[in-house]
């Protein structure tokens, strides 16, 4: 089973923005298969957009930054259908998925018009969606975001979290696994 992109990549150009003149090629679906042996967590990350809806995709981008202040972050592809939704929002909720969520991490994953359909949900700050059997959440104020090629890295504050003794959801080389 594989995590079906919300956005399907596009081929990279010869020199891609940012890079040097100098710097050697590096081919997507090399680095795509590279990184894929690295193990990481699978999160939901929930917003509203500009009219209240709610908005989510699956994401594995997730990672701690700091403890003091309490900082996390994420990343979102510029080309993301939910990209100006995530811009426009100030807060938003990292929903770390349990073992037991697959079908919620394929379901945020792909196009969708109502990718909540049938979704537990509890309200969150500003009444944003946390998901309900996740093994952990993060309610987060935007705090920063930075250019990363072609995504926008997004750091929040972390302002109420809650965990779970849940087994987490796994992607590693191109599956969803358990531990």
């Amino acid at each position: 089973m594989t995590i079906e992109p919300e956005s399907a990549p596009e081929s990279a150009p010869e020199s891609a923005p940012g890079q040097a003149d100098d710097a050697p090629f590096v081919d997507p679906a090399d680095l795509r298969k590279t990184l894929g042996c690295f193990a990481t967590g699978v999160a939901v990350v929930t917003a509203r957009d500009e009219d209240g809806r709610p908005v989510g995709m699956t994401i594995n981008s997730f990672n701690s930054v700091s403890m003091d202040p309490p900082l996390v972050l994420w990343s979102i592809a510029r080309k993301s259908p939910s990209y100006a939704a995530f811009m426009g929002s100030r807060h938003f909720v990292i929903n770390v998925l349990s073992e037991a969520q697959r079908e919620l991490c394929l379901q945020f994953s792909r196009p969708s018009a109502d990718k909540f359909a049938g979704v537990d949900c509890r309200p969150g700050i500003d009444g944003l969606p946390r998901l309900a059997g996740a093994a952990a959440s993060l309610e987060c104020r935007t705090h920063d975001r930075f250019n990363g090629g072609d995504h926008t890295i997004i750091v929040g504050r972390v302002l109420a979290m809650a965990s779970s003794e849940l087994p987490p959801l796994v992607f590693h080389r191109g599956q969803l696994r358990g531990l």
